[in-house]
């Protein structure tokens, strides 16, 4: 294979950016670009577009000059169109119709459309990932499951390759995804060139499981994999019982170890799981609470505004009143 080859990048950043994977997918980029760090477009290139002229901000308010628009983009340049998600869901949704002239293009072109973060949400508003395979943020799983179920999700990876379909679930992982793909065009040496300069230690395959994530800091391997199983089967109607199965110990066992490390039941665990993203997604989202329950799997509101009371002292539309307004 031919590694001389320049490949071209167009990136879009959508309003409200999340500045991160931005960043980090930029700074791979320039790292893997050049010879040495001088920061020129040799061996990779990039540009940025916007649907206006100007800048684009982020969501912590830092400005991004922007070079391009679709109008003035030559897509005959263009190798990947990378999309960054904005910092919700619904403004990245919001913005759907923005882009859809210009991805209709994209699509004719044949050119491969990289999705980081809540790009996903776009992209799905445009219907461009019906019958694909995505990874979406762990935080929006069951939000993007529940609005798109024409849309396969897959669980516990970073990226995803779908043909001419890349997904990424955003923050450090823009750095793993960017490597998987410099490798087929500059070699694996170029590829992971600057990793040590960024002071990280390797690029991570697509399966890799984070640490955070799984509750490492717990003492017994079985509470560690029935957590996880929990956050993954949230809007599930999976019982205690078939978490126990799945990790090999009867409920009785798993109610001992639950009350070691907790004091509580696994019950009111899942429970306290439930109730904790149903009060971030109310902060963070304009759902209904009817979609919202329905994420961690609630038939019952009243029964759900019953608990959600008991648990934080207001009910779930004080809690979203608050949020909007916070000095009140």
């Amino acid at each position: 294979m031919d590694h001389s080859k320049n490949v071209r990048f167009l990136l879009i950043p959508l309003d409200n950016f999340n500045m991160f994977p931005f960043g980090a997918f930029l700074d791979k980029l320039r790292f893997s670009a050049d010879d040495a760090d001088l920061s020129q477009q040799r061996y990779c290139s990039w540009q940025i577009m916007s649907h206006t002229q100007g800048v684009v901000t982020s969501s912590s308010n830092i400005p991004v000059m922007v070079e391009h628009t679709p109008d003035t983009t030559e897509l005959k340049d263009v190798d990947y169109v990378v999309l960054f998600g904005s910092r919700t869901a619904h403004d990245s949704q919001q913005q759907a119709p923005l882009y859809r002239a210009f991805f209709r293009k994209v699509v004719s072109a044949g050119i491969k459309i990289v999705s980081i973060d809540n790009a996903c949400f776009t992209l799905a508003e445009l219907g461009l990932l019906n019958n694909h395979q995505v990874v979406v943020h762990w935080r929006h799983h069951h939000e993007f499951k529940a609005n798109y179920p024409k849309v396969i999700v897959r669980d516990e990876q970073l990226y995803h390759f779908d043909k001419k379909l890349i997904s990424c679930t955003g923050g450090s992982a823009t750095i793993d995804l960017l490597i998987a793909i410099l490798q087929d065009h500059v070699g694996q040496i170029r590829a992971e060139k600057g990793l040590a300069d960024m002071l990280v230690d390797e690029g991570r395959g697509n399966h890799h499981r984070l640490k955070s994530s799984q509750h490492s800091t717990y003492q017994n391997r079985h509470v560690n994999r029935a957590v996880s199983l929990m956050q993954e089967h949230l809007a599930l109607s999976t019982t205690v019982d078939d978490i126990g199965a799945l990790i090999g110990v009867s409920r009785r066992q798993l109610d001992r170890l639950f009350q070691q490390q907790f004091d509580m039941s696994v019950h009111q665990y899942w429970q306290e799981l439930r109730l904790q993203h149903l009060h971030w997604r109310l902060i963070h989202s304009s759902h209904s609470l009817i979609q919202l329950a329905d994420e961690i799997g609630v038939k019952d509101t009243s029964y759900l505004c019953k608990i959600f009371r008991k648990r934080f002292g207001m009910t779930p539309n004080q809690c979203r009143r608050n949020s909007l307004n916070p000095s009140q």
